[in-house]
């Protein structure tokens, strides 16, 4: 089955916005244009593609379509620049998952080195982003996974170093007989979201045993800093992001012998490697700058 790619191009566009009209915007025609491309191609599938919001969403047929469309777009890329590199100035997107930390701490630089890729990226725990490969709603991933999903490579990274920080008055007011089983019980934690282990993973190493503390949701990597200054919680932070405030004294880690080092992997579909191996290559990099290296 062929597909007209003005009407693959709508899709993915209002996919990506959540909206026809700036589908629209961003493909330089007419909403009523955007509309009828859509329904085209409906029509051809015999199928609802684009749940209309706001925002529109994609039925997993549409995922699924749009997927196929995203991965044609990467690979006549990747022949555009290797039959002529020099005249190559069309932006392609790729869609990969990663924690917010990650992109938080030392991501960026490694997007800003592969120019002629545009990103749409879908942020979820490292424990959990690997699950975005195996339902095939992405091509790669950074995750704490070290078995590749089946059809990926799995590429060791490093790993992000973790610290247990706090304000020194809530240190002090919340952990005044020690770091105990009995004061972590008590001592507000903040938590990324539900799916972030990582506050009690570090509490069951320290203390050898399974709490569940009060907690915030504060699903943000800055505003887990901003919390940890205001004395609004403790929490795990990025050494890279705190190394400054505890030397400061702005914080204090709470035990300072007992970082959490998380491995992270980058992996990526083996059909489309060749197509992203300039953003390998950059991730590649800057994670070797950044993380901490086995």
């Amino acid at each position: 089955m062929q597909f007209d790619p003005n009407h693959l191009a709508a899709l993915c566009a209002i996919l990506r916005s959540g909206s026809f009209d700036q589908a629209a915007a961003d493909l330089r025609v007419t909403p009523s244009a955007v509309s009828q491309r859509l329904k085209a191609l409906e029509d051809r599938m015999g199928a609802t593609l684009v749940q209309r919001g706001p925002p529109a969403q994609a039925t997993p047929l549409g995922r699924r379509l749009a997927k196929h469309a995203e991965d044609v777009s990467l690979l006549e890329a990747q022949l555009a620049r290797d039959l002529s590199p020099q005249h190559n100035d069309r932006l392609t997107t790729v869609r990969f998952a990663l924690p917010a930390d990650s992109l938080g701490t030392w991501v960026i630089p490694a997007l800003a080195a592969v120019p002629d890729l545009g990103f749409d990226l879908v942020i979820d725990d490292q424990d959990h982003s690997a699950g975005w490969l195996r339902r095939g709603d992405v091509n790669a991933a950074i995750t704490s996974r070290a078995a590749p999903v089946t059809g990926h490579d799995s590429i060791p990274l490093g790993s992000l170093r973790y610290i247990a920080t706090a304000s020194p008055a809530f240190a002090a007011q919340r952990f005044t007989k020690g770091l105990t089983a009995d004061a972590f019980s008590r001592a507000p934690m903040m938590t990324f979201d539900q799916k972030d282990q990582l506050q009690h993973r570090w509490i069951k190493t320290l203390t050898g045993r399974k709490i569940n503390p009060p907690k915030h949701v504060l699903p943000s990597t800055h505003a887990f800093v901003d919390g940890a200054l205001a004395g609004l919680g403790w929490g795990m932070n990025p050494e890279p992001l705190v190394r400054h405030h505890i030397a400061s004294g702005a914080l204090v880690a709470l035990a300072p012998d007992l970082p959490l080092d998380t491995p992270l992997y980058w992996q990526v579909s083996r059909i489309m490697a060749p197509a992203l191996a300039p953003l390998s290559a950059a991730i590649k990099q800057a994670a070797r700058v950044a993380l901490i290296q086995p």
